[in-house]
C-alpha cells in the first residue's frame, strides 16, 4: 500500500489587490473566496493585518474573521497575522478570546512583528525593535490566555493586575501560531512556548532555503523548555496556481504578475522577494508551481522531503490570475491533488487495476451464468401449438 499522509490545506490572503480596483469589491472577492474554500473542504484560511501601501487592504483581520465567521460554519480562520508591536497585548488577547467564542473555536491566533516597514514608523515602532516587542507581546498574551494576573512595565506597555474577566472557549488554549520567515526568531518562539509556526516566506528566495534549519531551531528550543514540537503544527505558505494545461495557468498569471512585481519593487528595491526577473524566471527556480495538477503532486512531493513532512499547505491568495480562474485553481488542486498526495486514491486504483486483471475471467463467468439462467427460465416453456401432457 502506498504512503497516507493527512495533509490540511488552507489559503493565506494577505491579501494583494492592485490599486485600480474597487476595494470594497476587493474585500468582498476575499469573502467569497472563504466561502469558497470551505465549499471545497479546505481546512482553514488567514488574514494579514497592513496598514500602508495600498495594496494590503485589510487592517484588522480580527474584524474580517467576524465578518467571514457569521458566512461559514466551519472551517477555521486565522490572524495571519496581527502585527504585536502595534498593540496593547491585553487588548489582542480580549478580541482574539471573543472571536474565539463567537467562531465556536474556529478562530487562530498568529503573531508576527509586523512586515510593512511603513507600518511601523508611522506607529513610532522602532523596527530594530519590532522583534523584541513581539515576544515581549506575546508571553503576556499567552499568560492572560492562561488565566494569569499580569503586572507588567516596559517602555510600551503598562499592565497592573490585568486579567481577562473572560477566559477562551477552547481549552486549554485556543491555536496560537507564530510567523517564521527567514530570521529564526520565530522557531525560537513556536519551540519555547509550544505553538505552531506558520511559514509564510516557504517559497520565497532565502525563506524557502531556512525551512529546515528554522524547524530544527524550533526543535530544539522546545527540548530545552521540556516539550516537543507537532509537524501537525508546521504550517508552509506557497504560491500555486493551477489549470487544465501549463500554457493556461501561465496565461493566467501573467494577468496579474507584473502588478504583484511592481509593488513588491516599491517595498524593497533590490528586486522584491521574487527578484527582477519575469513569470518564466521565477518558475525556474522551482520554489512555486504555476501547471497542471500533476505539476503540483510533483512540487508538493519536493517540499515534503525538503521539511521532511508539515501539518498544513498554504496558498497565497495574491490575486496573479483572474478571480473565476483562481477559483479554477483551488477546486483544481482539492479534487486531483489533494487527495492523490494523501494516498486516498490507492484503494480505489487498486480494485479497477484487479478488476481489469481478471476481466476476461469474470466476463466468462458471466456469459456462462446468463447463459445457464436462460436455459433453465426456458426448458420448460411449452412451444405454441403444442398441448401439455397430462399430469
Amino acid at each position: 500500500m502506498s504512503e497516507f499522509r493527512k495533509l490540511k490545506t488552507g489559503i493565506f490572503i494577505p491579501p494583494h489587490h492592485p490599486i485600480d480596483e474597487d476595494p470594497t469589491l476587493c474585500m468582498e472577492r476575499d469573502l467569497e473566496l472563504t466561502e469558497w474554500a470551505e465549499h471545497l473542504g479546505y481546512d482553514e484560511v488567514w488574514y494579514g493585518e497592513h496598514h500602508s501601501g495600498g495594496y494590503e487592504l485589510i487592517g484588522s483581520p480580527e474584524l474580517f474573521i467576524a465578518t467571514a465567521a457569521a458566512r461559514t460554519k466551519r472551517i477555521k480562520l486565522g490572524t495571519g497575522v496581527v502585527s504585536l508591536p502595534y498593540h496593547n497585548p491585553f487588548m489582542v488577547a480580549q478580541r482574539f478570546v471573543q472571536l474565539d467564542h463567537l467562531t465556536r473555536g474556529r478562530a487562530m491566533l498568529g503573531c508576527g512583528p509586523g512586515l510593512l516597514i511603513l507600518d511601523a514608523m508611522m506607529l513610532g515602532v522602532p523596527p530594530k525593535k519590532s522583534r523584541e516587542r513581539m515576544e515581549e507581546s506575546l508571553d503576556i498574551i499567552l499568560r492572560l490566555l492562561a488565566g494569569e494576573t499580569v503586572n507588567h512595565e516596559s517602555e510600551w506597555i503598562t499592565l497592573r493586575d490585568a486579567r481577562l474577566h473572560l477566559l477562551p472557549y477552547t481549552r486549554p488554549r485556543p491555536h496560537v501560531a507564530v510567523a517564521s520567515a527567514v530570521t529564526p526568531n520565530g522557531a525560537y518562539l513556536a519551540g519555547r512556548y509550544g505553538l505552531g509556526m506558520l511559514c509564510v516566506t516557504a517559497s520565497l528566495f532565502a525563506g524557502y532555503d531556512v525551512l529546515g534549519v528554522n524547524w530544527d531551531v524550533a526543535c530544539k528550543t522546545a527540548a530545552e523548555y521540556g516539550r516537543t514540537m507537532d509537524r501537525q503544527d508546521l504550517r508552509v505558505v506557497t504560491q500555486i496556481h493551477l489549470a487544465e494545461t501549463r500554457e493556461e495557468a501561465i496565461n493566467n498569471c501573467k494577468w496579474g504578475f507584473d502588478k504583484y512585481q511592481d509593488y513588491m519593487a516599491a517595498l524593497y528595491p533590490d528586486g522584491g522577494r521574487l527578484g527582477k526577473g519575469g513569470l518564466e524566471e521565477v518558475m525556474s527556480r522551482d520554489m512555486i508551481v504555476i501547471g497542471t495538477p500533476d505539476d503540483a503532486i510533483e512540487f508538493l512531493e519536493k517540499y515534503w522531503e525538503k521539511t521532511g513532512g508539515f501539518g498544513t499547505l498554504l496558498m497565497f491568495g495574491i490575486n496573479w490570475a483572474r478571480f473565476e480562474a483562481t477559483k479554477r485553481s483551488y477546486e483544481l488542486f482539492a479534487r486531483y491533488v489533494r487527495p492523490k498526495f494523501e494516498g486516498r486514491m490507492w484503494e480505489r486504483q487498486e480494485s479497477l487495476d484487479y478488476m481489469r486483471a481478471n476481466a476476461e475471467d469474470y466476463g466468462s463467468q458471466r456469459i456462462q451464468a446468463a447463459k445457464e439462467t436462460v436455459e433453465k427460465r426456458f426448458s420448460n416453456v411449452v412451444p405454441r401449438g403444442a398441448t401439455r401432457p397430462p399430469v
